[in-house]
């Protein structure tokens, strides 16, 4: 078990694909929300034992350690460590367990742990040649998918893209085109009843970006991926990505661009800077499974961290499953044999909705699940996620 506990946290809006965070680079990006959460914490900068940033893509902006770049930009002196973490999807849930670990284990007392992604500034990336003169190259856009595929790999797994797996889970699990549709159009409306209610607002830091000619800063501080003007109808006009499939462009995540951190800390750190944790973290596990049914690998996840604490999915307060994909969450639903209408399931709406910048979404749900059990009084959250190339992972926190 963890004995790790999460004292704030902040993310900023996460923008659509050339969107309103187009141009911010991704390193500026995370600094922004590290700088936040140390100046209205008051935090001492050098007890910050290291900071931990998960990040995807990290092909141009994002290389070479971005969480050290972003570290710097923060203002935090040299002194403060960093890394970069990366479990695709997963990163930043993965950078938030590591950081646990650690405290846990008495290896520092204070972290920042998050991840970030501009999906919209990945580049394009393409390969050396092995033959002298060859002009043998292929292009691959660093954003999405595998680049750069071993061919051992698709020869025994496949090389699937990632709508590709959601509809062999959706086939696998007998899930239809419609019932992936009135998921995506309830994470829409959760989205929209969440806003209006200012729930996002609470987890937003405002991003100010200069523009030319003295006209005022542009600012961004709603999600830019939800749609307002969702409707069923609308979504069933929509063609799916592949014949026969169900997956399609609204019952899917978006291509998006944000950052998320929370403060991971021990409870004697809190004790003596007379701060009051919002949640333990409880215990995590991890699970691989086929490539090709990639969308699966929360369901075992779940089940072992819930194994390991000796609780069970009744006890769950909010289960937050990140939404690559309806297909992909029914397929998990199905699976642990939770109803698709249970008021558990993503409470706020998801990724669907809110957007998924793929190093900032595991840190984005840790941030609002504990939001939402401060809100509510629940006791226990599950939060989970699917990962590219087969696997899955979970976390179990619980209010303080």
């Amino acid at each position: 078990m963890l004995n790790a506990y999460i004292y704030d946290g902040a993310r900023t809006a996460f923008g659509k694909y050339c969107g309103g965070l187009a141009a911010v680079r991704p390193d500026d990006l995370a600094a922004g929300v590290i700088k936040a959460l140390v100046e209205r914490n008051h935090l001492d900068p050098l007890q910050i034992e290291d900071v931990l940033l998960g990040c995807v893509c990290q092909s141009g902006e994002d290389s070479r350690n971005i969480a050290r770049y972003a570290t710097l930009l923060a203002g935090l002196p040299v002194e403060v460590s960093a890394q970069t973490v990366n479990r695709l999807c997963a990163s930043s849930l993965s950078a938030i367990v590591d950081a646990a670990r650690a405290v846990t284990c008495g290896e520092g007392e204070l972290f920042i742990a998050g991840g970030v992604e501009s999906m919209t500034r990945a580049p394009l990336t393409f390969n050396k040649s092995n033959q002298a003169y060859s002009k043998d190259i292929t292009v691959y856009d660093s954003a999405i998918g595998v680049r750069f595929p071993n061919p051992k790999i698709a020869q025994q797994y496949g090389h699937e893209s990632m709508p590709e797996t959601a509809d062999n889970v959706a086939k696998a699990e007998h899930i239809s085109r419609d019932a992936c549709d009135q998921f995506a159009f309830n994470s829409q409306q959760k989205w929209a009843t969440a806003t209006a209610k200012g729930y996002f607002k609470e987890e937003i830091i405002p991003v100010n970006i200069p523009q030319r000619r003295s006209k005022p800063d542009l600012v961004v501080e709603v999600d830019e991926h939800p749609r307002s003007g969702a409707s069923i109808d609308k979504m069933a006009s929509m063609q799916s990505l592949f014949d026969d499939g169900v997956v399609t462009a609204a019952n899917a995540s978006g291509i998006n661009d944000g950052a998320a951190a929370v403060i991971v800390a021990s409870q004697s750190f809190g004790e003596a800077q007379k701060i009051a944790p919002l949640a333990r973290i409880l215990g995590s596990a991890t699970a691989g499974i086929e490539p090709s049914l990639m969308g699966l690998g929360p369901v075992s996840a779940c089940q072992k961290v819930l194994k390991r604490l000796d609780l069970t999915l009744d006890q769950m307060d909010i289960i937050e499953i990140n939404e690559a994909f309806s297909a992909q969450v029914l397929g998990d639903l199905k699976q642990l044999g939770l109803s698709a209408d249970d008021p558990r399931i993503n409470p706020n709406g998801g990724a669907i909705a809110v957007g998924h910048p793929l190093g900032a979404s595991g840190a984005r749900l840790v941030l609002t699940a504990t939001r939402q059990l401060q809100r509510t009084g629940g006791q226990y959250a599950l939060i989970s996620m699917c990962v590219g190339v087969g696997q899955g992972i979970a976390v179990v926190i619980q209010r303080c």
